[in-house]
Formats: C-alpha cells, sequence, structure tokens
C-alpha cells in the first residue's frame, strides 16, 4: 500500500506511522530521513544535498523530486511506503504523480489550539531523548525524566511563538494539498484528537485495513 500521510506539526503522524510500518510491513519515509541516507550514501544527489544544506539554503523542489524518485525505487518501496514530509506543495505533488501511484492520502485533523496545546506542552530528555508531555504522558517528577534522571527541556521550535510560524507555513505551503487529493478522490480525513490507540483504529479503518 502506498500513502501519504498529511497534517499539521504535532498530530502524531510520526506515532502513528511507527504502527503502520508494523502493520503494514512498508517504510515510513520522512523528507529528513531521505537527506540524511543520500548524504550517508555519497551519493551524487546525497553530494549536492550536503552542500545546499551546509550553505545554509532550503533543498529545492527539483533535488528533492528526485531524491524521493531516487528513495522509492529501492527495493524495500516497491511494494508500499508512507510518505511523510513529501509533497508539501503542489508542484511536488503533481511530480510525484508522475512516477509513483499513491492508494491513499491519510489528512490527520486537528485544530491550531490542539496542536499548540499538544506541543507547549512536550518535554524532551536532555540525556536519553525520551518525550513526555505535561498533560497527557508527565514525568513522575517535574522536569526530571523517569528513564535516566537527566532534565527535561523544551524544543526550540516547540515554543508557542515557533509553534505559530510552523502552523502558517503549513497553511500556506502544505494544506492546499487536502483540496487537491480531496479532488482525486484519494483523500480521507481521520480525526487525531483522540488518544492514539483510537487514532489507529481510526487509521485502519480509513486505510481499508478493518
Amino acid at each position: 500500500m502506498k500513502l501519504i500521510f498529511l497534517g499539521p506539526p504535532g498530530a502524531g503522524k510520526g506515532t502513528l506511522a511507527a504502527q503502520a510500518v508494523r502493520m503494514l510491513r512498508i517504510p515510513h519515509i520522512s523528507t529528513g530521513a531521505i537527506f540524511r541516507s543520500a548524504i550517508g550514501a555519497q551519493s551524487p544527489l546525497g553530494i549536492k544535498v550536503a552542500a545546499i544544506i551546509g550553505a545554509g539554503k532550503l533543498v529545492d523542489d527539483a533535488t528533492t523530486i528526485a531524491l524521493v524518485q531516487e528513495r522509492l525505487a529501492q527495493e524495500d518501496a516497491r511494494t508500499g511506503y508512507i510518505l511523510d514530509g513529501f509533497p508539501r506543495t503542489i508542484p511536488q505533488a503533481q511530480a510525484l504523480a508522475g512516477f509513483s501511484v499513491v492508494d491513499r492520502v491519510i489528512n490527520f485533523d486537528l485544530s491550531d489550539a490542539a496542536v499548540v496545546e499538544r506541543l507547549t506542552g512536550r518535554r524532551v530528555c536532555r540525556n536519553c531523548g525520551v518525550n513526555y508531555h505535561i498533560l497527557f504522558n508527565a514525568p513522575k517528577r517535574e522536569g526530571v525524566c523517569d528513564s535516566c534522571g537527566g532534565e527535561l527541556l523544551i524544543r526550540d521550535d516547540d515554543r508557542e511563538g515557533a509553534i505559530h510560524k510552523r502552523l502558517q507555513v503549513y497553511r500556506d505551503q502544505t494544506a492546499p494539498l487536502i483540496d487537491f487529493y480531496r479532488a482525486q478522490g484519494l483523500l480521507v480525513d481521520v480525526d487525531a484528537r483522540p488518544p492514539a490507540d483510537t487514532v489507529a483504529a481510526y487509521f485502519k479503518r480509513a486505510a481499508g485495513l478493518d
């Protein structure tokens, strides 16, 4: 099954993708992972991306599209994949349609207010990287990691001002994909507000896995 995950930051796409990988035995492919893999492999495109990122620039559409096409041609993605973070724009979606036929686009629907609540409450251990949430998954001691005793931090991009900027970018650039894929009959909405297990059940129905 070939899937695209859409949704704002904090909608739980990564959490659900980890479950979907186990269910479907297909790779979860994010743009960041594609960049890191290509750079690590020192492929011609990887060398180009390393130079772009090293210069502090954003990777252009043409290079990103070429990297995705290269990744989807690998053996583990030939029978299916979950794309997360690509496509981000209509031109990217149109390019994807030229080299891969998507089965479904899952839109994880979550309000801006819920996104802010989720992300501002997130805490990450400085030492081991374990994630907590002050409302939904609080540590036993405030500010201290249960696993290693390390200090819990708020990531810079989880501060409210940064979250609103991320949401604005999402609404401006990526949200139009919702209408694009809905018009093709590929989009399925999933309510991302409930707990993760409930969202996973919604996803299974949306993906026709029940």
